[in-house]
C-alpha cells in the first residue's frame, strides 16, 4: 500500500526541545522503501474507514513527502514487523518501538520522536484505586513492553501476578471481563482507548518512560535514517509535529486529561536544592548570578507552585551526595534518568532529551570514529558520552579515558593529550557557540533523559510540584522559550558553531573581579578562621607531645598520625556528607570546611611546636630551674619565647599551605577563589585565561601576607 500524508500543531509531550530544520542532505528522488509497522497499537497504527492512521503514520507520510521518498507500508503486528527488517524484507519499522540499549544491537534509530511512559488503568467500576489494592490479583500487559516491565517491578512490592498478552485489545477485554483486575500500558494508548470510550479509568500517575525511535538495521538504509531524522526536526520546527499528536492526543500528554493542571501551593515551603558547578548551558554562572536551563525551569516552577529553593552549587557527585545525605531535598543537574539511579532515587518526569556527539579540535584531521584507531578520547565519568564511547572503542580500537569536568575535556582535546571528547549535544552546541575551539564530527547518538530527583520515597510534595510546574510550562509556552534562550531554535550541535566574539584578556579580568573578589574574601576568612584553630590544637598537641605522660604523649601520637596520614579531601567530604548522614543534623559548609583545614593543619602544627620546643638547648631549662624557677615559669619564660623564635618561620609557611589547602573545598561546594574561577569558565571555555588570573592572585595576596607575616616576625622575635 503506497501512502502519503501530511502533518498537522500543539504541545507535544516530548521532552526535547523543538528543532529548527537542518540543512538537507542528499536527495532521495523518490526512492520507495518498505516499512514495516504494528497492527493494533492505536494511537499510534490503527485502522479507520479501511485505511492505516495514527501517529507514526502521518509522522512517516509527512516526512516522505518532505525528503522526496515514498514509502510502502506493511502492516505485521509488532514482532512480525522487526522480524521483516532483521531478515532484509523491509527497510525500516516504526511501531512505537522503544529505544534500549539491547536493540541498538542489531538496529539503527533515528532520533527519539515521541517520550512514553507507563499507567495503570482498571475497569471504570472497579473499586481498585491505585497499586496498593492489587494484592493476590492478576494484571495484563503487553509481551515484551515497558508496561510488563514496570509491572513486574511492582509486582514484587504489592504483591500481584503479572500476565503478558500479545494485543492491545486483549489486554483491555481481560480488565473488562474481570479476568484481570489492571492493564499496565503505554500512558498514549491508554489516553487514547479511554477517549474513544473502552470502559476504563487511569488510576495512577505516569512512570516516566522510555523513548520511540524509527529504526533500521544496524549498518544499512543509513540515507532513509538521516532522511528520517531531517524530517523529523523539520516537522518539529514548522509545527507540524505538535499538530499531527494533537490531533490523536490533544493538547495533555498523560491519559488523564488534556488541559495544564492548576498550580499547587506549597505554601511557601523552603527546599535544599543541590546541582553541578559546570555543565553549561544547564547550569552556569553569568554576572555572578547562577544561571541555565536547570536553574531558569527550577525558579520558574517554584514561583508557580509556591515554593522557595536555596541552590547550592556543589558538582555532580557532590550533588548526588548530597542528596542521599539528607544534606539537600533534591538535585537538577541534567541528571539522566536511568534504572541504577531509579534505585537510589524518585525522578520527576523527563523535562529534557539529551543525546551525544563527538567533537574534536577545529584543526584536527579526525572526521569520523574510523580515524580514531589507537587514540585517546575523553568523556565525563559516568556519563552517557563515556557509556557510548566505551561501546564504540570496541569496534573502532580507541582508549576511553573518564574525567570530572566538562571544561577538562575541552582542554584536553584542545592540548593535545586526547584526540576527540564525546559529551551531551546541548554542552557541545553550547560550547562551540562560546569558541571553544571544537567542531562536531559526527552525528548525534540518541541519548537519555534528563530529570529532577529526591531521594527514594522522601519529598514526595516536592517531585509532585516539580511534574506539575513543568507541565504547565509545557502547556503555556515557556518551557519551550527556556530551551530557545540557551540553544536556540536549532538543538543539534553544528561543525564549527558560529562562535560569539570574546573580550579581550584585560576585559575578562575586570569582568570577572566581582565574583573572584567574592571567592577571594571567603578564602581569607575560611584560612583565618582554620588556622587560628589550628593553632590552639598545635599548641595544646604540642605541648602533649613533650609530656612524661605515656597517655598525653599516646592522644597526640595518634592525632597526629590520622590527620598528616589522610588526604584533606576525604575529611571534607567526611564533615560535610558523612557527619549529617550519621547524626541527622544538616551540615553547614563553612564550618565542615574549617573543620578540615584546622584538624589537617593542627596536626602539622603540633609537630611544628614539638620540634621548636626541643630544638632549645636542654642546658636553658636546667639553668633556669637551678636559679630556683619553677618548670611552668621556665617554660614561661625561657623555653617559649626562644621556641617561638625558632618556629615562627615554619608556622608562616604553615599559613601560606592552609591558604592554598582552602582550594580544595571547592569540591564540597565553598564559593573560595579557585570555585569563583571555576563557574566562571565553565561558561565561557577560557580556562587557561581564568587559571592564570587566578594563579596570579593567590601569588599576590600570599606574597603579601608573608611579607606582613615576615615583619611581625621581626618586631616580636627581635
Amino acid at each position: 500500500m503506497l501512502v502519503a500524508g501530511s502533518a498537522a500543531q500543539a504541545a507535544p509531550p516530548s521532552a526535547g526541545p523543538a528543532h529548527a530544520a537542518p540543512a538537507k542532505t542528499a536527495d532521495l528522488k523518490g526512492k520507495k522503501f518498505v516499512i514495516a509497522t504494528d497492527t493494533t497499537f492505536a494511537p499510534f497504527e490503527f485502522r479507520k474507514d479501511g485505511k492505516l492512521v495514527g501517529i507514526d503514520m502521518d509522522l512517516l507520510n509527512a516526512i516522505a513527502e518532505k525528503e522526496n521518498f515514498q514509502v510502502e507500508i506493511q502492516s505485521l503486528g509488532f514482532q512480525a514487523a522487526v522480524s521483516a527488517v532483521t531478515s532484509g524484507q523491509a527497510d525500516g519499522v516504526i511501531a512505537g518501538m522503544s529505544i534500549t540499549d539491547e536493540r541498538k544491537q542489531t538496529f539503527d534509530f533515528s532520533d527519539p520522536y515521541f517520550d512514553s511512559g507507563v499507567q495503570m488503568a482498571v475497569a471504570k467500576n472497579s473499586d481498585v484505586t491505585g497499586y496498593d489494592d492489587l494484592k493476590g490479583k492478576t494484571v495484563v500487559a503487553k509481551g515484551g513492553s515497558e508496561g510488563e516491565a514496570e509491572a513486574k517491578k511492582l509486582s514484587e512490592k504489592y504483591g500481584f501476578t503479572v500476565k503478558a498478552l500479545d494485543q492491545s485489545t486483549s489486554l483491555i477485554e481481560s480488565v473488562k471481563n474481570g479476568s484481570a483486575a489492571a492493564v499496565f500500558d503505554d500512558y498514549p494508548v491508554l489516553k487514547y482507548g479511554i477517549a474513544q470510550g473502552n470502559g476504563l479509568k487511569v488510576v495512577t500517575d505516569k512512570i516516566p518512560g522510555g523513548q520511540y525511535g524509527f529504526a533500521v538495521a544496524k549498518g544499512k538504509n543509513a540515507d532513509l535514517l538521516a532522511a528520517f531524522d531531517e524530517g523529523l526536526a523539520a516537522l518539529k520546527s514548522d509545527g507540524s509535529y505538535d499538530k499531527i499528536l494533537e490531533k490523536y492526543l490533544g493538547t495533555g500528554g498523560t491519559a488523564g486529561g488534556g488541559e495544564a493542571p492548576a498550580a499547587m501551593d506549597l505554601g511557601g515551603k523552603k527546599f535544599t536544592i543541590a546541582t553541578d558547578t559546570t555543565f553549561a548551558p544547564f547550569e552556569f554562572r553569568k554576572d555572578g548570578k547562577l544561571v541555565g536551563i536547570d536553574m531558569d525551569l527550577l525558579n520558574r516552577i517554584a514561583k508557580e507552585e509556591n515554593f522557595q529553593v536555596d541552590v547550592q552549587s556543589l558538582g555532580f557527585q557532590a550533588a548526588v551526595s548530597a542528596v542521599t545525605s539528607g544534606q539537600a531535598d533534591g538535585v537538577i543537574a541534567g541528571m539522566s534518568i536511568t534504572d541504577e539511579r531509579k534505585q537510589t532515587f524518585d525522578f520527576s518526569d523527563p523535562y529534557f532529551d539529551s543525546g551525544v556527539q563527538m567533537a574534536v579540535a577545529k584543526n584536527s584531521d579526525v572526521k569520523g570514529y574510523e580515524d580514531l584507531k589507537g587514540k585517546t578520547v575523553v568523556a565525563k565519568g559516568g556519563s552517557e558520552g563515556e557509556s557510548e564511547a566505551k561501546k564504540l572503542s570496541e569496534k573502532y580500537g580507541f582508549t576511553v579515558k573518564a574525567l570530572d569536568q566538562s571544561t577538562s575535556l575541552i582542554e584536553s582535546v584542545k592540548n593535545g593529550s586526547a584526540a576527540a571528547v564525546f559529551d551531551d549535544y546541548p554542552v557541545l552546541k553550547y560550547g562551540i557557540e562560546q569558541g571553544n575551539g571544537l567542531k562536531v564530527v559526527t552525528a548525534k547518538i540518541p541519548g537519555g533523559q534528563y530529570g529532577f530527583a529526591v531521594a527514594k520515597g522522601k519529598n514526595a510534595d516536592l517531585l509532585e510540584a516539580f511534574n506539575n510546574g513543568l507541565a504547565r510550562m509545557k502547556a503555556d509556552g515557556s518551557y519551550a522559550k527556556t530551551l530557545e534562550t540557551y540553544l536556540g531554535k536549532d538543538t543539534s550541535a553544528t561543525a564549527d558553531g558560529g562562535a560569539k566574539a570574546q573580550p579581550g584578556f584585560i576585559q575578562l579580568f575586570v569582568d570577572s573581579m566581582p565574583a573572584l573578589g567574592e571567592g577571594l574574601w571567603n578564602t581569607l576568612r575560611i584560612t583565618m578562621m582554620a588556622f587560628i584553630i589550628a593553632m590552639v590544637l598545635g599548641l595544646i598537641f604540642g605541648f602533649m607531645k613533650i609530656s612524661t605522660s605515656r597517655t598525653l604523649r599516646g592522644i597526640a601520637s595518634v592525632y597526629v598520625a590520622v590527620f598528616r596520614g589522610t588526604p584533606v579531601l576525604v575529611w571534607a567530604f567526611l564533615f560535610y556528607f558523612g557527619l549529617p548522614q550519621l547524626t541527622g543534623v544538616t551540615g553547614n559548609v563553612f564550618w565542615a570546611g574549617t573543620a578540615t583545614l584546622a584538624l589537617n593543619s593542627g596536626a602539622y602544627l603540633t609537630e611544628i611546636v614539638r620540634g621548636g620546643l626541643q630544638a632549645v638547648d636542654p642546658g636553658q631549662m636546667e639553668a633556669a630551674r637551678s636559679l630556683g624557677l619553677g618548670w611552668g615559669k621556665s617554660m614561661q619564660r625561657v623555653v617559649v619565647p626562644q621556641a617561638v623564635k625558632i618556629s615562627t618561620p615554619a608556622i608562616i609557611n604553615q599559613f601560606v599551605i592552609t591558604l592554598k589547602d582552602s582550594s580544595l573545598l571547592l569540591t564540597i561546594g565553598f564559593a573560595e577563589l579557585l570555585y569563583q574561577a571555576q563557574q566562571i569558565y565553565a561558561a565561557n571555555y577560557r580556562t587557561t585565561e581564568m587559571l592564570i588570573i587566578v594563579g596570579i592572585m593567590y601569588f599576590v595576596v600570599i606574597t603579601l601576607l608573608t611579607w606582613v607575616a615576615n615583619i611581625v616576625d621581626k618586631k616580636v622575635n627581635k
